[in-house]
């Protein structure tokens, strides 16, 4: 499982010109999953997003977290952060998990950050065309990849 966090000042998911989701202060996350992802790798995840300390603080020192911020959070499926691009001109996308095994695991994954913050968050839409515009906060950006973290 690969997350893709960035602090941003806002954020927001419109789909056929149509805005469905949009936050203040938060993260925005992408969010895409592979071969052997499970709920147990996506629970970890969550809390590792959860308890990240990466907003600045009064001496702008990353010593704040979501929950300290008050923050929201966006939430994007996002399959191509599987993608594989060292052959050829075109990325293959072999890598990534199966769009019906994704989607469970991307609602599954979201229901973990929902209870952790005890609050809903803002998603995409699973499988969606969608347009993505966030304000970078910072900007701040970090790569959490499953495979990285030891889980």
């Amino acid at each position: 499982m690969r997350i893709v966090v960035t602090t941003v000042n806002s954020a927001s998911v419109t789909i056929k010109n149509k805005k469905i989701a949009q936050i203040g202060k938060g993260y925005l996350l992408l969010v895409g999953f592979t071969s052997g992802d499970d709920e147990i790798i996506a629970s970890k995840m969550a809390e590792k997003v959860f308890n990240l300390r990466i907003f600045a603080d009064e001496n702008l020192m990353t010593n704040l977290s979501i929950l300290d911020v008050k923050g929201d959070i966006l939430s994007v499926s996002q399959f191509t952060l599987y993608a594989d691009a060292s052959k050829g001109r075109r990325p293959s996308f072999v890598n990534a998990l199966s769009p019906n095994q994704a989607q469970v695991l991307y609602e599954y994954f979201n229901k973990q950050l929902e209870t952790l913050l005890n609050r809903e968050i803002s998603t995409g839409i699973f499988g969606a065309y969608m347009e993505v515009s966030s304000i970078n906060d910072g900007p701040f950006t970090l790569i959490l990849d499953s495979k990285d973290l030891n889980l």
